[in-house]
């Protein structure tokens, strides 16, 4: 106890400054490493994004506990949330929202029926994953008023499609930009919102992880959006 008592006497500025930061952190605002190439090509592993953790409610930090709440994810966001798998934090897209019938046919969504619009603007493209650069089908899509780059992995494309069904309420379906590498609610089922810990604003720095994370200037300040 006196080594505690010494060390807050000496160093209590410093463990205040910590302790209000990671409060900050968990209840305001934080910017999250992306690790993986799940949500190319509008994310690369190496990507820090910076994340509003009050857009949709207010939270005890530390935990998903709320105090109030005063929206819900919307088609188009980006978010993080806890796994329902096994806890980790993940950054996907939402496609769809309560109530909604979503489906996809031949690598096109579908939002109630209609399919979403969308335009191929790259026959390959070069985007960095896990295994190398790989050659990327890249589309323009239209989500709900929002323009979004797709990606599409010939080489990796097993899941062109799955039939009709509606989001609950209270749930939102997620997937990756990467729609040939990304486990999301295909394989994760809808999310709660309640598990949703932020929303995702812009890309704010990249350092590329393959080559001594030189940083990637060209992708600061980058808008999740076209």
């Amino acid at each position: 106890m006196q080594i505690i008592h010494r060390m807050w006497r000496e160093h209590r500025g410093f463990m205040l400054f910590v302790g209000l930061m990671l409060v900050f952190r968990s209840a305001v605002a934080d910017w999250n490493y992306v690790p993986s190439s799940s949500m190319n090509p509008t994310l690369y592993a190496g990507d820090r994004v910076l994340v509003d953790k009050r857009a949709y409610s207010l939270r005890v930090p530390f935990t998903l506990h709320e105090v109030a709440r005063w929206g819900t994810p919307q088609r188009g966001d980006v978010i993080t949330f806890d796994s329902p798998a096994d806890g980790l934090n993940l950054i996907k897209r939402v496609v769809a929202v309560a109530g909604d019938e979503v489906s996809m046919s031949n690598n096109q969504l579908f939002l109630n029926g209609r399919p979403q619009p969308r335009t191929l603007v790259d026959v390959q493209r070069d985007i960095p994953t896990e295994q190398g650069l790989l050659k990327a089908e890249v589309w323009h899509e239209a989500l709900d008023g929002h323009m979004i780059e797709v990606a599409r992995l010939p080489g990796m494309n097993l899941y062109t499609g799955f039939a009709p069904v509606r989001v609950p309420e209270g749930h939102v379906m997620v997937m990756g930009d990467s729609r040939d590498n990304s486990k999301d609610s295909r394989f994760l089922g809808f999310i709660d919102v309640r598990r949703v810990t932020g929303k995702a604003v812009r890309v704010v720095l990249s350092h590329d992880p393959d080559h001594m994370y030189v940083p990637r200037v060209d992708r600061w300040w980058q808008p999740l959006h076209l």
